[in-house]
């Protein structure tokens, strides 16, 4: 429970703080930050600790590949939206572009971050149950990669007339279904611990898909070296960051 308030909750009012501050260079900060935390977790953690579960490791690589075509068809129609373009990103938007994204479509920015949240929860449950080193790991490559998406959310809807305090508790009910989830995970989950091995494997393909299709590619789109190089070095952090954490768990 207090990962997930945690999870949802930190990374709103970080998000908020930023966007507020208009400092959209650490959108792409964190971006390049939550890819190495989010890859990191899933392979280094989240995927060894299923395939050294009893679980059939055929079974296991099948889920791996839904998972990666479950996302793509989820973003594909829009129900997983992780928009981190704003007018003044520097990715040369037209005028009017943030009135369009939290126009009557663009409120599928709030209704799929409800529905990616919820998820979230119970991979966070998931991810406790079967280690609680690792769901501290977990929550924090979601708390890292919410960050940049929900700067993004914010500063759409700011440009778009939406006031701070409507902003803010719009993102804030959606984060807190990471609560529900994490409560739906936790009871369902504890009940069908067999089941822990394959929803372990759909966050990592989850995390996976995310970083290597959304985040990365638009890492790519700043190319030059003097860009390059703080990418490179974020994402060592954000691996740093997750050795560090799972070392001093081993420690206690």
């Amino acid at each position: 429970m207090l990962a997930t308030v945690l999870a949802g909750v930190l990374s709103i009012s970080a998000a908020a703080f930023l966007s507020y501050s208009l400092l959209s260079k650490m959108v792409e900060r964190m971006v390049s930050l939550s890819v190495g935390i989010m890859l990191s977790t899933s392979l280094l953690h989240a995927l060894p600790e299923a395939f050294e579960s009893e679980a059939n490791i055929h079974a296991l690589f099948a889920t791996l590949l839904a998972g990666l075509l479950g996302f793509f068809l989820l973003e594909k129609f829009a129900i997983l939206r992780h928009s981190h373009h704003y007018e003044g990103d520097g990715h040369d938007h037209e005028h009017g572009h943030d009135a369009h994204e939290a126009g009557k479509s663009g409120w599928m920015i709030l209704v799929g971050d409800g529905l990616h949240n919820f998820t979230d929860g119970i991979l966070i449950a998931a991810a406790f149950l079967a280690d609680p080193k690792l769901g501290v790991i977990t929550a924090l490559a979601i708390i890292a990669h919410e960050i940049p998406q929900e700067i993004g959310d914010f500063i759409v809807l700011l440009n778009a007339g939406i006031s701070k305090v409507r902003a803010y508790v719009y993102n804030l009910i959606c984060s807190l279904m990471a609560v529900v989830g994490g409560l739906v995970g936790y009871y369902m989950l504890g009940d069908v611990m067999h089941l822990i091995p394959y929803v372990l494997v759909l966050a990592s393909s989850g995390f996976i898909y995310i970083a290597v299709s959304d985040l990365m590619p638009q890492m790519q789109r700043r190319a030059t070296l003097k860009e390059s190089i703080p990418q490179f070095v974020l994402i060592a952090l954000g691996v740093g960051i997750v050795l560090l954490l799972t070392h001093q768990f081993h420690l206690h």
